[in-house]
């Protein structure tokens, strides 16, 4: 008997440490990249393949930037004629392009992992997950983006970036790295730990002063003699009239709140989570916002609870009443007895009971699947030695 309970006792310890070992292995063997959900993108391109870009995307056709042509790559300097971005892991459909998306690859499957791009010419590229640079990787950094609008008469402009007072730059030598070209402004982005910037253009001859600026999303317009205006919020949106958004919230929702942006630029009315204050008004839960914003949620205690994202048409007043965490119904006139449930739960309609098996869901243990497959081996270990015991009795 005290050999079966010692055994018991080691095959419980197993388990145990492999428990606390299994979540690391797991999160190892899903996990791409060292970068969590990002994945790293070297290009080698031709001489006459200026101001590299990447488009990407995926089986399902999400893609991972805003416009054609994608986002800017980096230079590095420590290999010459190869370009680098971080880019979204899940996004394994890639476009190497440049000269403003005039030239570019033919569609790249990517394989898991960080890659390697040698392009030739537009119709021959090789992709390969073996690193194909010297030194050590670039790491990857949290970053903003800049956009800027600049005289005719500054060419090619460029961004300057770094941190003040330790004046540590964010790219290797002046003028920086180059803009990138859209059908109205230029864009660049830069760390979020960079808090001066300069925009530079004709080769770095002609510049604007130390600008001292927020790690968040910017608008810089620039005339010729390098004055500018700075502003955070997009100057052609900032023009719409702002619009009235009408909340009716369950009434265990404590002091609800407002969180409101612009899709799919991601443009945020508000500086944090959760947002602003509803405000009781005429009955409704109130809060004026910019009249550009066409995407809303509803929030309470604190931010705990909230609605999912909830699209709404830009410029409209809107009335939105929110029976639960999934349930909400959004109006363009004000309707008649719009009632707000007294409780976050959906109901049932064959029980008339509360449905609380999301709550249950999410509380319920989740047992590793090699925890189970050891503490089977233990059981089996236990019943096989008691039989023997058995039998020589």
């Amino acid at each position: 008997m005290e050999k079966l309970r010692k055994l018991f006792v080691s095959m419980l310890l197993m388990a145990l440490i492999i428990a606390a070992v299994s979540p690391a292995a797991v999160y190892a063997a899903d996990s791409k990249t060292d970068n969590g959900d990002m994945r790293l993108v070297y290009a080698n391109v031709p001489d006459d393949w200026k101001n590299p870009c990447l488009w990407a995307w995926n089986e399902a056709g999400d893609q991972a930037y805003e416009a054609w042509p994608g986002e800017a790559m980096t230079p590095d300097s420590n290999n010459k004629g190869w370009y680098y971005i971080y880019a979204p892991s899940w996004a394994d459909h890639i476009i190497v392009n440049a000269n403003a998306g005039g030239t570019q690859t033919s569609e790249i499957v990517l394989k898991d992992g960080n890659t390697w791009v040698t392009v030739k010419d537009k119709d021959h590229a090789e992709a390969v997950t073996e690193q194909q640079t010297k030194g050590n990787l670039p790491k990857y950094e949290e970053t903003f983006k800049i956009h800027v609008k600049v005289d005719d008469s500054w060419k090619e402009p460029n961004l300057w970036a770094w941190s003040a007072p330790d004046g540590k730059n964010a790219f290797d030598k002046w003028p920086g790295v180059a803009l990138m070209s859209g059908e109205k402004w230029y864009t660049g982005k830069a760390p979020t730990w960079v808090n001066s910037i300069i925009v530079n253009a004709n080769g770095g001859d002609v510049k604007t002063e130390d600008i001292s600026v927020d790690p968040a999303e910017l608008w810089l317009t620039v005339d010729k003699d390098g004055k500018y205006d700075l502003s955070y919020v997009d100057p052609e949106k900032a023009s719409v009239p702002n619009i009235t958004v009408r909340v009716k919230a369950p009434s265990d929702w404590k002091s609800p709140n407002l969180w409101a942006w612009s899709a799919p630029d991601g443009t945020n009315a508000f500086a944090s989570w959760p947002g602003e204050t509803l405000e009781e008004k005429d009955g409704w839960l109130t809060k004026e916002v910019p009249g550009w914003v066409n995407s809303i949620i509803v929030n309470g205690n604190n931010g705990d609870i909230q609605t999912q994202d909830i699209s709404v048409d830009a410029g409209k007043d809107v009335w939105v009443v929110v029976t639960s965490a999934d349930k909400n119904q959004v109006y363009y006139e004000e309707p008649k007895d719009a009632e707000a449930t007294s409780t976050s739960e959906t109901v049932d309609e064959e029980t008339d009971k509360p449905d609380t098996s999301k709550k249950q869901s999410k509380t319920t243990p989740v047992i590793p699947i090699t925890v189970v497959v050891i503490i089977a081996v233990a059981v089996i270990c236990i019943v096989v030695v008691a039989r023997k015991k058995k039998n020589k009795a």
